[in-house]
């Protein structure tokens, strides 16, 4: 047979055309792809390769929407090209049974050089075994074979050492940046901001680059603010994802689109209802699914398509479902070991600021980022060396002090490239700094005297003092180094107070102040430098709000909305007192507002402060009665405040108690309630 492309198209799942060529139309259409085919080089060189060779299979597969058929249609033409019979089959037309490929394929065994290319092979992927045990080992070794689907074959044909040098794997994966802006070219849309929006949306999926050029080009409101519309977002659904088995399926896809990575243990605790493990294991089938060793991602164009989908249909469900997530990450970066912690915060501001990532790629480094490391007492002289270089004799020697006291409060950061140090971070922790520490240490010493001037450390309680130094100063803070300061933050037990001391000169002032709420008026002297230290009382402000603050900061959301009130911070005395006030006023509610309760700890993120309290105070109450030993106490109580007696004399009375024995109960009792929700306070509640 001379070189042409066989087959009918009645059924057989073959796409032709006759051998004499192509028809008017057809050669235009073929011209019209030929101009928008971009990229691709590497494919079509390592078919070259094969066609000039003899007995290779090729299996191309890759997520829907990225190029598989386009490809396949360049490789026909590249065989025809090259003088071999092209046979085309279609695994959506053909039956999924060994007799009907044989049937449709049968011109393989009759051509000396025959071409067999085989589109959509995810539709009958269960004739793969036949393929590789029956059909392949009887087609001519002249024969070039070519599958493409969604799915990649089965590990077993990959690691068999029959197929060796046979069997040729090709991932097909997105456009590279210079392609992606090429096929965008060939479609009409020019160099400007509506070519980098239709990039920021599509990266370099074809399918999804060509929707939205095909639909942008006509809008002329189109700009750099240009999104997809909801057609074009729920043909690539309809494209790239399809129909899923159940309203779990598609939750767990939800799921997926909004975290930076998927684990079992993640959907487990969003998704509580549903079984995370058989979702886990459809998920990681997914040929749009990417694994990597720390879970799963989607394809980027299918997280972006799936989260606008979702934004737009059901809102309300969109935003619950990233407080739960957000939940869960917050909850697992104060248990996670220090070596996961910049992970977990990474993941926190990736499901705030919606970026996108490479596949396989921490989003968030650039080439010229650092890695942390842990510090060892043996680096020890590299660390003084770089602050002194930095920023001095007299901190270097201050690093040098803390180092022998507090390794474990530092870490070290080296250039990706050339492992050399690139910068020293540090995050002490100081319970009550004695006068050694305070004289070798001025900026510890200034930390500490503000801290108990304005509001002082209660029992149990401890302050950080953070700095950083990094070799080049021009060349700004890694965001290694950032959020490693977010982690020590958010995972502090017990920390009253944190101060961060910057150079009074360092031009990255104005972005500390994103992290602290004030800073101090005077500045610290340390030899010849002079600090301006940043705080932050986080009795005042908690965790929680001021992460939502942080994170709004960096966004186009109104800061306002998360501007929670701050903490009233009390000492042991004031609290008792308060606590007092607010059982004599239970029934009060203007009394109750007024109360320094209410914007403490005990009451922080309720909706309804004052009710808060109240129902604070009236479960201490009943707690007390759950015990037989303090029973009696919760009794005096429960009549004095909870049933509206006219005075202590009544109560006592309504007990059938002597007024000392009463007053004991009550004293007793008040004093257990004040423990109570003083270690709430301190340690925090249950529900908050």
């Amino acid at each position: 047979m001379k070189a042409g492309i066989s087959g009918e198209s009645r059924g057989n799942g073959m796409r032709s055309v006759n051998d004499t060529g192509f028809d008017l139309l057809g050669q235009r259409l073929v011209a019209a792809r030929n101009e928008t085919f971009v990229g691709r080089q590497e494919e079509l060189a390592v078919f070259d390769a094969a066609l000039r060779n003899s007995g290779s299979v090729l299996f191309v597969h890759g997520p829907g929407g990225v190029g598989k058929s386009a490809l396949l249609r360049q490789l026909a033409q590249q065989a025809l090209a090259a003088g071999r019979s092209v046979t085309l089959l279609d695994g959506r037309t053909l039956g999924p049974s060994p007799a009907a490929f044989e049937s449709a394929a049968e011109t393989v065994f009759a051509d000396e050089r025959p071409v067999l290319l085989v589109d959509n092979f995810e539709d009958i992927q269960g004739l793969e075994g036949w393929l590789r045990e029956r059909f392949l080992p009887r087609i001519p070794v002249s024969a070039l074979v070519v599958l493409v689907g969604r799915l990649p074959p089965d590990l077993t044909w990959q690691a068999d050492p029959t197929w060796a040098g046979t069997l040729l794997v090709l991932p097909l994966r997105d456009l590279s940046p210079v392609d992606a802006a090429a096929l965008l070219e060939a479609r009409g849309v020019a160099a400007g901001s509506l070519r980098e929006s239709l990039l920021a949306f599509a990266g370099g999926h074809p399918l999804a680059l060509s929707l939205g050029a095909a639909v942008a080009v006509k809008d002329e409101r189109a700009n750099s603010r240009w999104k997809p519309a909801q057609n074009v977002v729920a043909t690539l659904l309809d494209q790239l994802v399809g129909e899923v088995p159940s309203p779990a399926h598609r939750h767990a896809l939800e799921v997926c689109a909004q975290t930076y990575i998927t684990t079992e243990d993640l959907l487990r605790a969003v998704l509580p209802d549903d079984d995370a493990a058989t979702l886990f294991s459809w998920l990681r089938r997914l040929p749009f699914m990417e694994s990597g060793t720390l879970g799963l991602h989607p394809h980027d164009v299918v997280r972006e398509i799936l989260r606008a989908d979702l934004s737009w249909r059901d809102p309300q469900r969109y935003a619950d479902l990233r407080q739960r997530i957000g939940g869960h990450l917050m909850a697992q970066v104060r248990t996670v070991p220090d070596s996961n912690v910049l992970r977990i915060v990474g993941s926190m501001f990736y499901l705030r600021h919606h970026r996108k990532s490479p596949p396989g790629r921490d989003f968030w480094h650039q080439e010229d980022d650092v890695y942390e490391e842990v510090f060892r007492l043996e680096e020890t002289g590299n660390a003084v060396a770089l602050v002194a270089e930095a920023d001095g004799n007299e901190s270097a020697a201050a690093v040098a002090f803390w180092a022998a006291r507090q390794p474990e409060a530092f870490h070290l950061y080296r250039h990706t490239a050339t492992g050399e140090l690139a910068g020293v971070c540090v995050w002490l922790r100081l319970d009550r700094p004695g006068d050694e520490e305070a004289a070798a240490d001025p900026v510890v010493a200034a930390a500490w005297s503000h801290a108990r001037a304005v509001a002082p450390l209660r029992p149990g309680e401890h302050l950080s003092v953070g700095r950083i130094w990094v070799r080049d100063a021009n060349q700004g803070l890694s965001t290694a180094m950032e959020w490693r300061g977010v982690g020590h933050s958010l995972r502090s037990e017990r920390t009253a107070w944190s101060f961060m001391a910057v150079p009074a000169d360092d031009h990255r002032v104005d972005y500390y102040r994103r992290y602290s709420p004030y800073e101090l008026d005077e500045h610290v002297r340390l030899g010849d430098s002079e600090y301006t230290l940043f705080a932050h009382d986080w009795r005042a402000l908690p965790a929680q709000v001021w992460l939502e603050r942080l994170m709004s900061a960096d966004t186009t959301t109104d800061a306002t909305s998360v501007r929670e009130p701050e903490l009233a911070v009390l000492s042991r005395a004031e609290f008792t007192e308060a606590v007092r006030k607010a059982l004599r006023h239970l029934s009060h509610t203007s009394a109750l507002a007024a109360n320094p309760l209410v914007r403490s700890r005990l009451c922080a993120g309720q909706p309804d402060p004052v009710q808060a309290l109240r129902e604070r105070l009236e479960g201490a109450i009943r707690t007390l009665g759950q015990d037989a030993r303090t029973s009696k106490l919760q009794r005096a109580l429960d009549i004095t405040y909870l049933r509206g007696v006219p005075n202590q004399e009544a109560a006592a009375e309504r007990l059938g108690l002597p007024f000392t024995t009463y007053r004991r109960h009550l004293t007793t009792g008040i004093e257990r309630i004040c423990e109570d929700l003083w270690q709430r306070e301190l340690y925090g509640t249950n529900d908050t």
